[in-house]
């Protein structure tokens, strides 16, 4: 048996703004964008690199769904971004303007640091080590 997870719904206010912030401030690809109905798109986004699993930008729908947006996890780290540089997109990322809320530091596992995207989702942005980092092809 062979299965993967292709895509992961991330909740957003407005699918134009999360795709600026997405591509522009973190140099993620636009992989698709392709109108459903009046109001609904099927976006996927992904990081330079990626094969397996990319961002699906899901528009709220009602309130339930916006109440959701920027909290998805409750407050603990949502995604966590591979990086094989871990200063070149740390520098880069600050220079446009992402939210560091911890600062970086060496855990056994990689460096890594927490930012903010613009709805306030907790990332990891990480350089991993040991184990983890033969298992990530960049």
């Amino acid at each position: 048996m062979k299965q993967r997870i292709a895509h992961i719904a991330l909740v957003v206010r407005d699918y134009d703004e999360a795709i600026e912030f997405y591509t522009k401030k973190l140099d993620f690809s636009l992989v698709e964008d392709t109108r459903i109905d009046e109001g609904k798109r099927w976006v996927l986004v992904a990081p330079p690199g990626a094969r397996e699993c990319a961002l699906l930008l899901a528009q709220a729908a009602n309130e339930k769904q916006l109440a959701s947006v920027g909290n998805q996890t409750g407050g603990r780290v949502f995604l966590f971004l591979f990086t094989d540089d871990f200063w070149r997109d740390y520098e880069k990322m600050r220079g446009r303007g992402i939210r560091f809320v911890r600062p970086p530091r060496e855990e056994v596992y990689g460096t890594v640091a927490v930012f903010e995207d613009l709805y306030g989702n907790l990332w990891d942005l990480l350089a991993p080590k040991g184990p983890e980092k033969n298992n990530f092809p960049i």
